[in-house]
């Protein structure tokens, strides 16, 4: 089998990447709160989680190395394409970089940075002035911070998964949906009626087909 042992151990490529991701979040989400702050921890765990496997020290790939040898002859388990665990038990061919789920994975990236960005921009303004964010991705969504946040997850565990990040997913749903009930709880003795006008017209996570018919004043 002709390893390739320099696609790991790379910790330089580690802690670069975690830093790009973890300070581009920070600068869009800002953290303030106790609430803010172990929210963004979670999603900063996953990504640190996500590089250590991928440039760092390959814990799944080797977890799973013998039923990949038995299963997949001829599989170089260090080589770097490797990693990419859904384009091998899929079977598909060629560089994983310009496969299906890897294009679906940069789509999935892209939009949940926009929507991030797009939400704190609605919400900062909303924030300065101490009115409830209604516009903007507001309008369609109570959320669209934390539904941002599981699209960029989404688009790493499409491109790279692992064992930890597996787990760790379901777990943070379970954690953005509590912080999400406890916002709203915070909202609703913020605003009154005002948000309960706004929540009654406006999905929580999930756009609707047809758009409200308006934003509260």
């Amino acid at each position: 089998m002709n390893q390739d042992p320099s696609a790991y151990g790379l910790w330089v490529l580690v802690v670069l990447n975690s830093a790009i991701f973890i300070m581009f979040a920070y600068s869009f989400f800002k953290p303030a709160t106790a609430r803010d702050w172990r929210t963004f921890g979670a999603f900063s765990a996953f990504i640190v989680a996500l590089f250590v496997e991928m440039y760092g020290f390959p814990l799944t790939i080797y977890l799973l190395s013998g039923w990949l040898q038995t299963n997949y002859p001829g599989l170089d388990i260090l080589s770097h394409d490797s990693g990419h665990l859904w384009s091998t038990l899929l079977g598909e061919k060629g560089d994983p970089h310009f496969g299906i789920l890897h294009i679906a994975s940069y789509i999935f990236l892209a939009f949940g940075f926009i929507l991030l960005s797009n939400a704190w921009r609605v919400l900062y303004h909303a924030q300065r002035s101490k009115t409830l964010a209604t516009t903007g991705p507001y309008a369609r969504i109570r959320h669209p911070q934390y539904v941002a946040f599981v699209m960029i997850l989404l688009g790493f565990l499409l491109q790279w998964p692992t064992l930890l990040t597996l787990l760790m997913f379901p777990v943070l749903l379970v954690m953005y949906g509590r912080l999400a009930r406890t916002e709203e709880a915070d909202m609703r003795a913020l605003f009154g009626q005002t948000y309960a006008r706004y929540a009654s017209v406006t999905p929580r996570f999930i756009p609707s087909l047809s758009r409200p018919d308006a934003a509260p004043n």
